[in-house]
């Protein structure tokens, strides 16, 4: 077998190497001999294959013949069969990992397979194995996980079929386990034109969540020795911006089905997403119906659903949501903002949409949202105004067929009233123009036929005041026949529950039309867009304003210092702390953390800081000791807003005034730094029954 490998590389030195050089790096080869458990009989063969070459390089005359030989062109070297696997060791020890791997696992297939059970086989197959791992390693510090799984996965299948060394293969197995975040982001982060890799990743991903059980990773067996639910949170957050939005919908959905709520939420995100940015209101329509499914621990979903009330142009209903959240900090603000109400919700809405929605996603481009575009487009001026349509004909036909309801209702009370009626001669009836009972089914059929009541609702009530009218004479005049009271008095109350039932039919009738017409007149009123004669959508007053480019924002929070002489750590127990909570947390940190590297003071942030945090932070001030300097730092947040917040983590963007001093021990002045502003996104997570910092990075 012949072998990329040159006696310079076999052991160990340089072209330029001096024989003592040589002989010393033999002696050091001899001596760390490899103990993996390979056989002794191989390894004899190594140490004679040193040997042999120590002895070639050493000898000026054999040395300057070989040296000739490799100037000519000739490269690697030649092993008979009974020295291949020592060969192929040094092959190994020399770096060339990937061609032992290739060469190993080629001499252990046909027709080279070694004799079942031999010394050879067993040599071979750990050979196999180790330089499977370290061939994935190398890969791995390349950042081609991808190929790394691919060395792990040939040296477990390799292992499987030998049926040996059960312990490495379990390693390996481990390994490609800790490599499979690595290996979906490498494959999802490539470009788009390679549909097969990314394909691969994006069924890699899903199957990974699935086993852990949801977003919420449930399923505490699978992957709980490396990939924990920060740990994971972490990747994801790296993992989706290289998805594209239909992607994350079908992802989520798919999780929501098996029954993850957290994706059920980021589902509900990216249909906004797409339906606002591809100017697609009919997604809005199922983010909505999927919001109001979720059952989420701390979620407060009405302003949401508000904001996409708004976008639908329904002001009526977006003010009513925004009014029932549960959230007293932003109801005081809406309460209390300078402006019209509808204002500050259309601020909300935008800064919802620029910081939640319209961000993560590989094929949208987040920028500043301009929600006089939205409604401008013409596409959803079509869309909004066959939605009116639509509600109006459904508001319409509603109160037709409550109307008719009542109709047919009263319809029967005559009908049965003139039956009691039918038992008493109406020749003794006192009514003015003696109207007989056919004469009152002509009225019913001609009078009260439904067209008549559908085409002209103020004749019918006229009507029926007249017949009233009517009614309240004849009852005077049958009031002044004494003789008939006397007679008949059960007619006084016949006539007095016709006059009511007559007067009862009225006020329904009139209380309807009523409800009617305010409906059409709030139909017409609406704030935020009308129609004229062509059926075009102009934006209101309101619109004009807010096109004003407010600067101020919903969570928007005067500044503060971390230049205080005090300040106290209390542990955040909220289950969904307020953006001034976190803030109060981010100023501990700093306060704390400047007095800490400025020496004033010790460490002292377990309640709101995690342990890895705070091991970074002391190792600063030692690596800081150790130079003899010290750190003035003065930090004061200018503005804080949420990238994300879930039941378990948060992130948060904050922008600092940012001003540090190095000065050394001695006092004298070593350099300085201003940032004015630094952005910073610092990453709060759920854990203990508090919320912790657990990372930052600066300059976003």
């Amino acid at each position: 077998m012949e072998l990329p490998l040159d006696h310079f590389r076999l052991i160990g030195v340089s072209p330029s190497a001096t024989s003592e050089e040589i002989l010393r790096a033999f002696q050091l080869r001899l001596d760390k001999t490899p103990d993996e458990g390979f056989t002794y009989e191989v390894l004899t063969q190594r140490s004679e294959l040193l040997r042999l070459t120590a002895d070639l390089l050493t000898d000026p005359d054999r040395r300057r013949e070989y040296e000739n030989v490799l100037i000519n062109g000739s490269s690697g070297l030649e092993f008979s069969s009974n020295r291949e696997v020592a060969g192929l060791i040094l092959l190994w020890e020399s770096g060339a990992t990937k061609e032992a791997f290739k060469l190993s696992r080629k001499a252990l297939n046909p027709p080279q397979t070694p004799a079942l059970g031999s010394s050879r086989e067993a040599d071979l197959t750990l050979l196999a194995a180790l330089t499977a791992r370290d061939s994935a390693i190398q890969e791995e510090q390349l950042r081609s996980y991808s190929n790394a799984a691919d060395f792990l996965q040939e040296g477990i299948q390799l292992l499987q079929r030998m049926g040996k060394l059960g312990e490495r293969r379990k390693e390996l197995e481990e390994d490609l386990i800790a490599l499979l975040p690595y290996r979906i982001l490498d494959l999802l982060s490539r470009d788009l034109n390679d549909q097969e890799s990314h394909k691969k990743g994006l069924s890699m991903l899903e199957n990974l969540i699935i086993k852990r059980g949801g977003l919420e990773g449930n399923n505490k067996s699978e992957y709980k020795d490396y990939l924990n639910q920060q740990e994971f949170e972490a990747f994801f957050q790296q993992i989706k911006p290289f998805l594209t939005v239909q992607e994350q919908i079908d992802l989520f959905l798919e999780l929501q089905k098996r029954g993850s709520l957290e994706a059920g939420f980021l589902a509900f995100l990216s249909l906004t997403a797409i339906g606002f940015s591809r100017r697609k209101p009919e997604k809005l329509f199922e983010a909505r119906r999927i919001l109001k499914k979720l059952n989420l621990t701390g979620l407060d979903s009405m302003p949401l659903v508000g904001c996409l009330d708004l976008l639908l142009a329904d002001i009526d209903q977006a003010c009513a949501r925004f009014s029932s959240s549960y959230d007293e900090n932003l109801r005081d603000w809406l309460n209390n903002y300078p402006g019209n109400k509808l204002e500050a919700i259309c601020i909300f809405c935008k800064n919802w949409l620029e910081n939640d929605v319209l961000v993560g996603y590989r094929d949208i481009d987040s920028k500043e949202v301009d929600l006089d575009s939205w409604f401008e487009d013409r596409e959803i001026q079509e869309f909004i105004e066959k939605l009116e349509k639509k509600s109006n004909k459904i508001a319409i036909r509603s109160n037709l067929q409550n109307q008719r309801i009542e109709y047919e209702s009263s319809a029967k009370t005559t009908e049965d009233f003139d039956n009691t009626l039918g038992n008493i001669d109406d020749r003794k009836l006192p009514w003015p123009g003696g109207i007989k009972q056919e004469e009152k089914v002509e009225i019913k059929e001609n009078e009260f036929n439904e067209e008549y009541f559908k085409k002209k609702p103020i004749e019918f009530y006229n009507f029926l005041i007249e017949k009233i009218a009517e009614l309240k004479f004849s009852f005077g005049e049958f009031l002044k026949d004494k003789e008939i009271i006397n007679r008949s008095p059960y007619l006084i109350y016949i006539y007095a529950f016709l006059i009511l039932f007559a007067f009862g039919i009225g006020i329904g009738f009139l209380r309807n039309n009523s409800k009617k017409s305010i409906q059409d007149e709030a139909i017409t009123e609406k704030p935020l867009i009308a129609i004229d004669k062509n059926q075009k959508f102009i934006e209101k007053d309101i619109i004009q304003e807010i096109k004003k480019n407010p600067s101020s924002k919903l969570n928007s929070i005067p500044e503060k210092s971390t230049s205080i002489i005090s300040y106290e750590l209390k542990e955040l127990n909220t289950s969904s702390p307020s953006l001034e909570d976190i803030r109060n947390l981010i100023n501990g940190w700093l306060f704390s953390k400047s007095n800490y590297l400025a020496g004033k003071s010790e460490i002292n942030l377990s309640k709101i800081v995690s342990k890895g945090l705070i091991g970074r932070t002391i190792e600063e001030r030692q690596k800081d000791i150790k130079k003899g300097i010290y750190k003035e730092i003065n930090s004061q947040i200018l503005k804080i807003d949420l990238e994300s917040q879930t039941s378990s983590r948060i992130v948060a963007l904050v922008e600092l005034n940012y001003l540090e001093r190095i000065v050394k021990n001695s006092g004298e002045f070593v350099n300085e730094t201003l940032l004015n502003p630094l952005k910073v996104k610092y990453i709060l997570g759920f854990s203990n029954k508090s919320w912790k910092l657990v990372d930052f990075v600066s300059g976003l």
